[in-house]
């Protein structure tokens, strides 16, 4: 019997690839030490089943929290926080993913996608921002 999670097709096999927000997610960036808290908090909220949030290992550690396509505009974020995808964005956007194993510098998962949570909750990614739900 084989148990092996089958991740979502956007998932690279190995090594990180872009993919074009807005398609198979929209993304939502956080800078630094604040988007490392607020993964955090949600991850803890989620007990531990958060959805995909990605962590880039240089510059300015963005971290990148993916939610269904289509969902980043219906929301209003705090500021600081940058939305990529989703209706009415006039600009293309790549987002670097990592595969879920082996070598994927300068990127990895802070918390993967899994079959109870594909994406990120927009609501509860709100609440971990401090901006409520809805």
């Amino acid at each position: 019997m084989n148990n092996a999670f089958h991740w979502p097709d956007w998932v690279p096999l190995a090594g990180h690839q872009l993919r074009v927000s807005g398609v198979h997610f929209d993304a939502l960036r956080v800078p630094g030490v604040r988007g490392e808290l607020v993964a955090a908090r949600l991850i803890e909220e989620a007990d531990g089943d958060a959805g995909p949030v990605i962590c880039e290992a240089v510059g300015f550690r963005w971290m990148y929290f993916l939610v269904a396509p289509g969902t980043a505009r219906g929301h209003a974020w705090p500021l600081g926080v940058q939305r990529f995808g989703g209706a009415g964005c006039r600009t293309v956007t790549y987002i670097g993913v990592p595969a879920l194993d082996g070598n994927t510098w300068p990127l990895r998962w802070y918390s993967e996608p899994t079959p109870t949570a594909p994406f990120v909750d927009p609501a509860g990614l709100r609440a971990a921002l401090g901006g409520g739900s809805a």
